[in-house]
């Protein structure tokens, strides 16, 4: 029993950890700034510095302009928009004092009591502000911020954000402005800046990156304590000469699997490894910052995709990070937690995160609960220049934040080949898809990754499709064996377009169905709906809902021609009403049905062991 309540308590504080903006470098001493700010709309670009703006809104920070739960509520085109709010800070001592902005859509230009402090391009990563010069005695720091995003600029990467002032087909309302979650933090002239954590199974070590901010002096060693419920793993001190450290932590190895597995992330056992990396100088701390990470591998081998180098089987969920009243920005941190919660609860294994960088908390939950994430890059909708610079910055940066989560098990930077549209004709579109792929795999190599979900592929570790047929007996045929995926490949275009290109061989990758399903639960009388509602297949009440899921569900999990497969979708999405669960998140038809279709039966035989089975 006494262990039992050791189990619950440290789950009690992990989950505590959960609230921090920043996951996995946690200073205790941090504050929000969200709530009521000052707010203008600038359509005409009129100011350029703060001092002539007038602020004749307000406005609740996180939550964008366009949504209800910002007070404003307003959808229309409105390129600039200005930020203004006041906040107390106690004067720094040898300390600095720093603004976090989680995500900014698009542009973003920041000042502090008047003066220019940063600029930042990118609508979905986060950056710093660096405050502590314009404090003064009093503590009082006037923040503004101004940002611009452009509603129709299709070379922007903007994801499911419409460029027609009214949502249509499957693009939504717009998100501009701030939608994460502003912070401040005071750290250490010399500080703990940035840590990656990169496992290496196959030696049973884990690898450390570190980055420090400010003066090297003489005698700093950094300390680093590993534990895993409250068994210390490593307490190594290395000396630190430089502003980044690069080091390996070995472990004991326990050789028997049994104990292996005690201490090996899956989703089956999501085990996470506390982490405590501390600055010193001399007998003194400088900077302290709370961590974790864990053991686990992932990649293919053959037509398998391995995790802990065994084959493993996805059921995934496309999951788009929508909430009606929020938009893109969550209702709150326990909304994120839910939406973890409902994913595992419906049988899944998997998100596909779809055309969102999500909250970094949300990775937390999944890091906790055990839910693996394929991460994508929000896409552009145009090929130019300016489009290419943008994603390419903007996905490195993406990489950075996310590289340490251990749920992240693939990288996706383009989406059925948007903004790539002439992939099929135009040798620069193949070359770039190429290019992001192997950019992707030089910032992680430890995972794989897909260079263009869907359909369209010239290099990719997964081939993946996306194939909406609404009758089981189709899709059984078409994957039914390694075989006849094979054939699907090299001879049909489910999705309309070709699966592969310009010489690329598909052969002894992992097949993936990365999109299916997309059944729309249309409500008997319903008329506005039948007219608006989307879904790539229909039905009219929830048992029909639930016997066309287990249909199409009892029929991928016969096919052995794919390592996987993800259900397009979790929830409704503003027209699209092809949800397991509602906007709202309430469940369409009962849940233990569709939990028990998800999960499904599938034999162990060789080289296709399922773990969860």
């Amino acid at each position: 029993m006494n262990r039992v309540v050791k189990r619950m308590n440290q789950f009690a504080t992990w989950l505590a950890r959960g609230e921090h903006p920043r996951p996995q470098l946690q200073r205790p001493d941090w504050r929000s700034l969200d709530g009521t700010w000052q707010f203008a709309f600038d359509d005409q670009a009129r100011w350029s510095r703060p001092g002539s703006v007038v602020f004749d809104r307000e406005i609740r920070v996180p939550y964008p302009p366009e949504s209800t739960a910002s007070g404003i509520g307003d959808p229309r085109f409105h390129p600039v928009c200005w930020y203004r709010t006041t906040i107390d800070v106690t004067p720094p001592q040898g300390e600095r004092v720093l603004v976090h902005f989680g995500a900014i859509d698009y542009e973003a230009t920041v000042w502090a009591n008047g003066e220019l402090i940063t600029r930042h391009a990118g609508g979905h990563t986060p950056f710093t502000a660096d405050i502590t010069h314009t404090v003064g005695p009093r503590g009082k720091v006037e923040l503004t911020v101004r940002a611009v995003d452009d509603p129709q600029d299709l070379a922007q990467p903007r994801g499911k954000q419409d460029w027609l002032e009214s949502p249509h087909d499957i693009w939504y309302p717009r998100t501009t402005g701030i939608w994460q979650t502003v912070w401040l933090e005071t750290v250490p002239a010399t500080a703990i800046e940035h840590l990656v954590w990169i496992p290496h199974l196959e030696h049973w070590e884990m690898g450390l990156q570190i980055e420090l901010a400010g003066r090297i002096e003489p005698d700093m060693t950094l300390r680093v304590r590993l534990s895993h419920e409250g068994e210390i793993l490593a307490d190594d001190r290395y000396a630190v000469t430089k502003r980044e450290l690069v080091r390996r932590i070995a472990f004991a190895d326990p050789g028997i699997d049994d104990f292996r597995n005690h201490l090996l992330w899956s989703p089956v056992h999501p085990a996470l490894i506390d982490a405590v990396v501390e600055l010193w100088q001399g007998d003194r701390r400088i900077d302290s910052v709370w961590s974790y990470t864990a053991l686990r591998s992932v990649g293919v081998q053959g037509n398998r995709f391995m995790l802990n180098g065994r084959p493993f089987f996805l059921k995934m969920v496309l999951d788009q990070g929508y909430w009606p009243d929020t938009l893109m920005a969550p209702p709150d941190v326990a909304a994120l937690r839910r939406d973890v919660e409902h994913t595992l609860a419906l049988g899944f294994n998997g998100v596909r995160k779809h055309q969102k960088l999500e909250d970094p908390r949300w990775l937390f939950f999944c890091d906790l609960y055990g839910l693996m994430v394929w991460s994508e890059m929000p896409s552009p909708y145009r090929f130019t220049t300016a489009a290419v610079h943008r994603l390419i910055a903007e996905w490195t940066a993406a990489v950075r934040r996310d590289i340490s989560h251990p749920c992240i098990c693939a990288w996706v930077p383009l989406n059925e080949s948007w903004g790539v549209p002439d992939l099929p004709t135009n040798p620069a579109h193949r070359d770039y898809v190429r290019a992001l792929y192997h950019l992707t795999k030089t910032l992680d190599p430890t995972r794989p990754t897909v260079g263009n979900d869907g359909w369209e592929h010239v290099a990719t570790d997964l081939v993946t499709i996306h194939d909406y047929a609404s009758n089981p007996a189709v899709l059984r045929e078409r994957y039914a064996t390694q075989e006849s995926a094979e054939l699907v490949l090299a001879h049909q275009e489910p999705g309309g377009r070709a699966i592969t290109l310009g010489g690329f061989t598909p052969h002894e990758h992992p097949v993936v169905l990365s999109e299916f399903g997309g059944i729309a639960l249309i409500e008997h009388g319903a008329t506005t709906e039948r007219d608006t509602a989307w879904g790539y297949s229909r039905v009219y009440d929830g048992e029909e809902l639930a016997g066309a899921y287990e249909g199409l569900l009892r029929a991928l999990h016969a096919c052995r021609g794919l390592a996987g497969f993800c259900y397009t979708q979790l929830t409704d999405t503003f027209q699209e009403r092809n949800g397991l669960l509602t906007a709202a998140r309430v469940p369409k038809t009962d849940l233990e049905r569709i939990a028990g279709a998800t999960r499904g039966k599938r034999k162990a035989v060789a080289m296709d062991v399922d773990p969860e089975v």
